[in-house]
């Protein structure tokens, strides 16, 4: 297989930035399912899984411990859309650093 053209990088990272998500809506972290028990011994959750599920979103920072913050059932889907936005940039963001390596390689303009 041939490596493709200076034309075909660069008309390839035009596709990438075309496929980026919305920046504004992109989260960085990890949604983490829990069941929690309330305590009552008469409640079905004290022989069960627990109540839920509930949702946190956990965002790791250097030197600290996770930040966990609550995230309401009615919020988990776009939660859940901007953290796979988060992936699915970065994904990208490689693909075109790549491309620019290359084209640096070759001493062509970015």
């Amino acid at each position: 297989m041939s490596e493709p053209t200076t034309a075909e990088l660069k008309r390839r990272r035009g596709q990438l930035l075309r496929k980026l998500p919305p920046l504004d809506s992109a989260l960085r972290g990890s949604l983490v399912e829990r069941y929690k028990r309330c305590g009552n011994l008469n409640c079905h959750c004290a022989n069960g899984p627990g109540h839920g599920p509930k949702y946190y979103l956990s965002v790791s920072y250097p030197g600290r411990s996770p930040q966990m913050d609550y995230v309401p059932q009615a919020d988990y889907e776009r939660v859940n859309q901007s953290l796979n936005n988060y992936t699915r940039i970065r994904e990208i963001l490689e693909e075109i650093s790549e491309i620019n390596h290359e084209l640096i390689r070759r001493r062509q303009p970015l």
